[in-house]
């Protein structure tokens, strides 16, 4: 079952008739699960594309492979990069890119220590990026930052609604 505030997002992008994808590394399509949980999971979630490997971002979503040596595969920028380039995948209303340090092995550094996060999301032509250092097994960090996606979800939903009335 799904968290509280994922239930919570799920209704909420139901009641605006939101629609969101997911372009998943360091949660291998678990943030997606999590949304199918939800009871308005039929209208509210259009579908995700795991890239966990470096290798996979290129291939299918061509991230340049440049910008992945330079900034590494868990990073601010191609965690952006993934949640752009997933827009001319999947049709979406929210368009969301997610990679990190679940567990050792990665690009981890004293400055990006395992369980940091990035997290990047498109409304519409809004960009927000968040990055949050969770503790815990991988499991635990995947569950909290599949929490913050939803945070960060309904913290934008408010914001957004009006500019669509507007156009």
């Amino acid at each position: 079952m799904p968290s509280q505030i994922v239930i919570e997002c799920g209704k909420a992008l139901a009641a605006q008739n939101l629609s969101v994808a997911f372009a998943e590394s360091a949660t291998a399509g678990r943030l997606a699960a999590e949304f199918s949980l939800c009871a308005e999971s039929g209208t509210i979630l259009k579908g995700g594309l795991v890239c966990y490997d470096a290798l996979l971002k290129q291939t299918i979503l061509h991230v340049p492979a440049d910008m992945i040596q330079k900034f590494t595969p868990e990073s601010a920028e191609v965690t952006q990069e993934l949640a752009n380039r997933l827009q001319s995948f999947i049709p979406a209303d929210i368009h969301i890119g997610v990679t990190g340090l679940t567990c050792p092995g990665g690009s981890e550094t004293t400055e990006k220590p395992v369980g940091t996060m990035f997290v990047h999301a498109y409304f519409k032509d809004k960009s927000v990026a968040a990055r949050e250092v969770f503790k815990g097994s991988p499991e635990e960090i995947m569950l909290q930052c599949i929490d913050m996606v939803a945070k960060l979800i309904l913290q934008e939903i408010p914001r957004s609604q009006p500019e669509e009335k507007a156009a």
